[in-house]
């Protein structure tokens, strides 16, 4: 799978983590950065992100902040685009199985790197599941 993955400063330990991760597991990731510390705009990267699966770049991202409530708040200003803040992998399941959250979120100040990994694991391994759920995105999206 083509994966992106971006975070800012508070995220970029965690999202090292998790790009190896998927790198082992045999996806092709793109890193939008930042790959130091230094203080950025959390929307700066969540945009890079989102703009490449909007032009089909990649398959689906990930977004990690301090919360990832940042992350997924810019997110979900991309028209098309569902991104889901998780922190147990029955949400990270679910948000992929009933609303097509091709956008994963999640906070390194909230999860740890075993947690993550299990988050972007089960999200990885869930498909949208369409029927009533489709009327339903189509709804989310204005065209339900």
């Amino acid at each position: 799978m083509r994966l992106a993955i971006g975070s800012d400063h508070a995220g970029v330990g965690l999202k090292a983590q998790v790009r190896s991760h998927l790198e082992a597991l045999g996806h092709d990731v793109t890193d939008v950065g930042p790959h130091d510390t230094t203080s950025v705009d959390y929307p700066d990267y969540a945009h890079q992100v989102t703009g490449l699966l909007a032009e089909g770049g990649v398959d689906r991202g990930i977004l990690i902040c301090g919360t990832g409530q940042g992350m997924a708040m810019s997110a979900n200003k991309a028209p098309g685009i569902r991104a889901a803040v998780v922190a147990d992998t029955f949400s990270a399941a679910m948000a992929m199985q009933h609303n097509d959250a091709r956008v994963l979120c999640f906070g390194e100040r909230i999860v740890g790197p075993g947690l993550a990994l299990a988050l972007v694991d089960a999200w990885l391994g869930a498909e949208f599941e369409g029927g009533r759920h489709a009327r339903r995105v189509g709804k989310i999206e204005g065209t339900g």
